[in-house]
């Protein structure tokens, strides 16, 4: 079909693609949802246009950022996790609880949070999410006493419960917002935020809490921190606000139309968990992102605790080769997101990098101990390009292996999967270090990563995103060559 002159709202979005409209009519007994029907929030004009919307990088941006503060406060303490024991006289595993809380939240609420993204979308979990994370910054000023370990603890999980909204959502505002030759790339850069808090989390706090023993000016060092990340976390949620939109205009590609159309009001919630689970390639990579991932947070919460054990009184340094490791893997995720969208091999690309991951981990543990720091940097960095740059390749691998499903139900339950074995990882390898030193604890995590690995094989390249984008056009052309009439036309599970 030939579209009208734009309008004025129009001219705001780059050049449209049009193809003809998605009809409905079509029983089906596939995994998809039973009866295709139009979404209300888009008419047949609007699906029947492709088109994406300038205004996708701002919320990729906005979202980045908020994400961005909320990964800084997860690691605040732990990079300076002596510091934070010393003033409040709690244990090391009480410091560590400030992060895993984080972890043990998001495996409580996935599953309502998941429902309100489906149910309200992603305007309403933006502001909700960027709304608690500023909340849970300025309850962090009111723990600024020894005593007070108990409300700086309540702060840190209000910003955990903020997590839960805010860790499903790249891979659904890629497939939202973004053009079919983007989603990787988009979805890398609404991680790179992530992975930019995490990087800060290990810079900034070391140099503004210094390792001093007057606790009055060590409180006033930690309120310096806090009340910049509470003004941060203000300023992001009134941009939210004002900017982030629940979705543009017209579908910005072909598979998000067709997910559209498909959308059913009558599709339970809980069978689209279950069609989930009975994805084999799915249910391989939802333990082996975890497994990978679970490493990370253990790594990055340990940390401080490694480098100390060896190299005592570096904790600058310490926060140094955590931001070094986040850096690379910063890298490491937009590189991958490129590639991903210039070659689609989304089997080939999560194996390689897997498999990378553990020769890093393997080289990180054997040269910890060897007493050069720079070293430690070097290897260290080498690890993090490959471990961190592997989520959001997890993503969108999950995304290609499950649609038409929700793109936040899949990204959630590998992030559950991710904080499950992160809680395992970070007790396990805590105690570990403690009893027997960093080198049995590495290699503890280096076993996990090879058993990683040998699953990544057995995935199979299911790309059903891929071969959607594909087909639709010659559905379009086998239309024009049979349509004499006005008849609607059928959209089999061949299709699809």
């Amino acid at each position: 079909m030939v579209n009208e002159g734009p309008s004025q709202e129009e001219r705001d979005d780059t050049p449209a693609q049009s193809y003809d409209e998605v009809q409905e009519d079509a029983p089906s007994s596939s995994v998809y949802p039973s009866t295709l029907v139009q979404p209300t929030s888009f008419g047949p004009e609007e699906l029947s246009v492709i088109k994406v919307s300038r205004r996708r990088w701002a919320v990729v941006l906005l979202f980045s950022c908020y994400s961005m503060c909320n990964a800084f406060q997860w690691i605040q303490y732990g990079s300076i996790n002596n510091i934070f024991m010393n003033f409040y006289g709690v244990s090391s595993f009480a410091i560590d609880w400030l992060s895993m809380c984080y972890m043990l939240t998001y495996i409580v609420l996935l599953l309502p949070v998941a429902w309100l993204l489906e149910k309200y979308g992603l305007r309403t979990v933006a502001l909700i999410g960027s709304a608690l994370n500023c909340l849970g910054a300025w309850v962090k000023l009111g723990s600024l006493k020894p005593h007070l370990f108990p409300v700086t603890m309540l702060g840190q999980i209000i910003c955990s419960v903020a997590q839960v909204f805010i860790l499903g959502m790249p891979s659904r505002i890629a497939s939202v917002w973004f053009g079919a030759n983007e989603v990787s790339t988009a979805c890398s850069l609404a991680v790179f935020g992530n992975q930019l808090g995490i990087a800060i989390g290990f810079l900034v706090p070391p140099v503004l809490v210094p390792n001093i023993n007057d606790q009055d000016k060590l409180a006033y060092h930690i309120s310096i921190m806090f009340y910049i990340v509470g003004g941060v976390a203000t300023l992001l949620f009134i941009l939210v606000i004002i900017v982030f939109k629940e979705k543009p205009k017209h579908p910005p590609s072909r598979a998000q139309s067709l997910s559209y159309a498909l959308a059913s009001s009558d599709t339970s919630y809980l069978s689209s968990i279950v069609r989930l689970f009975k994805n084999l390639n799915f249910v391989l990579l939802v333990i082996t992102y975890g497994l990978n991932t679970g490493a990370f947070y253990a790594l990055s919460t340990l940390l401080n605790r490694m480098v100390i054990y060896h190299y005592p009184g570096e904790e600058v340094n310490a926060g140094r080769i955590g931001l070094t490791i986040v850096i690379a893997g910063m890298f490491g995720a937009v590189i991958s997101g490129i590639w991903l969208d210039k070659s689609k091999t989304y089997k080939q690309t999560t194996l390689v990098v897997y498999v990378m991951t553990l020769v890093g981990m393997v080289i990180y543990t054997l040269t910890l101990k060897l007493g050069h720091l720079w070293v430690v940097f070097v290897t260290a960095g080498t690890l993090g390009f490959f471990m961190t740059g592997y989520l959001p390749l997890g993503f969108e691998f999950a995304v290609e292996l499950t649609y038409p499903e929700s793109e936040g139900m899949s990204s959630g339950l590998l992030n559950v999967s991710a904080q499950v074995f992160g809680i395992i990882f970070t007790i396990s390898q805590g105690q570990i270090i403690d009893k027997y030193g960093t080198l049995p604890g590495n290699i503890f995590l280096c076993v996990f990563l090879a058993l990683g690995s040998a699953l990544t094989a057995f995935i199979k390249a299911d790309l059903r995103r891929q071969k959607a984008n594909k087909e639709i056009p010659e559905i379009k052309a086998q239309q024009e060559d049979s349509n004499t009439s006005k008849a609607p036309t059928v959209i089999s599970e061949v299709h699809l």
